[in-house]
């Protein structure tokens, strides 16, 4: 398909083009993840300024791995419906201009890292970088029907930099908050990828529920689910967190299995509901920023 120029002729439109390149929506979600995180991590309240480097790198290093993305997708995502008026497919964007970005994006988010955080934050936020880039987009997403799984570990670095930005070393509390997230991803995304199964199917990209049927991928995000669900129960005694954290946990994980259980019993008598997939996307968001906003409050109201 070819690729529309339709470059923007306002500085609005071309700054709103850039900003679309770097997927704000998921940055919103990664962001949401880090500050708890340092909250669990200092056991309070952590440096103002600390957090806003720690934000402002974990931003751009987001932002610019988003944008390398869009850049080698361009010509799967000018093919799918969802994805058919991104900047590169509409030729808001050059694929050099957005290359440069991303670029420019990556070394502004190192260089504020190691300068006013630390290095090994700066070094995780680069490996993620890579990791999805190269792991997720360039080799598995076409590949593979555990694109999701295996790359969605990028997406789980987050809590480790915000960790290590407050203590400047990594420990068994960051590594299960990385596996939650880990694990969280694969029903997340396939939820979504039941609802838009034709345009994954139309680019030939294998995503889970193009490859398998509904009742495989319905019962493989019951399955996540569950894990994801002991995992969250696990946090409370390796974080020394208490019964805030533990009650959120059990009943947030709890609804959660619910939705999946729920999804999977009507794949099972083979009653597709797509509106019932995304009910368990939307959920899986709000699941996430309550789990870990939860254990946020639970560290502050015990520490007050």
């Amino acid at each position: 398909m070819a690729i529309t120029a339709t470059a923007p002729r306002t500085a609005s439109s071309i700054l709103g083009a850039y900003v679309a390149l770097t997927k704000p929506r998921i940055i919103e979600l990664l962001l949401v993840t880090t500050v708890p995180t340092m909250v669990v991590a200092a056991n309070g309240v952590p440096s103002g300024w600390l957090v806003l480097w720690t934000l402002i790198g974990g931003t751009l290093a987001a932002g610019g791995a988003n944008t390398f993305n869009m850049v080698i997708d361009r010509d799967i995502d000018a093919l799918m419906e969802r994805t058919k008026n991104r900047p590169l497919v509409t030729g808001a964007v050059t694929p050099r201009a957005a290359t440069i970005f991303a670029v420019s994006l990556e070394l502004a988010a190192f260089l504020i890292l190691a300068s006013l955080v630390n290095f090994l934050s700066a070094w995780l936020a680069l490996a993620a970088t890579g990791f999805y880039v190269i792991i997720y987009t360039i080799w598995l997403k076409r590949r593979s029907s555990q694109n999701i799984v295996i790359g969605g570990a990028a997406g789980a670095v987050p809590v480790l930099i915000g960790w290590s930005a407050v203590t400047n070393s990594l420990s068994w509390t960051p590594v299960l908050l990385f596996a939650i997230i880990f694990i969280w991803t694969p029903p997340h995304f396939w939820a979504l990828a039941v609802r838009y199964r034709d345009d994954y199917e139309a680019a030939h990209v294998p995503m889970l529920p193009v490859v398998a049927s509904l009742r495989k991928t319905t019962l493989e995000i019951l399955v996540y689910t569950v894990v994801l669900w002991a995992l969250s129960m696990l946090v409370g005694p390796v974080a020394g967190l208490g019964w805030i954290y533990g009650l959120s946990a059990l009943v947030f994980g709890g609804l959660f299995t619910l939705y999946s259980a729920k999804l999977w019993m009507l794949a099972r008598v083979d009653r597709a509901d797509v509106a019932r997939a995304m009910r368990l996307f939307h959920y899986s968001i709000t699941y996430l920023t309550a789990l870990f906003v939860f254990m946020a409050v639970d560290v502050l109201v015990r520490h007050h």
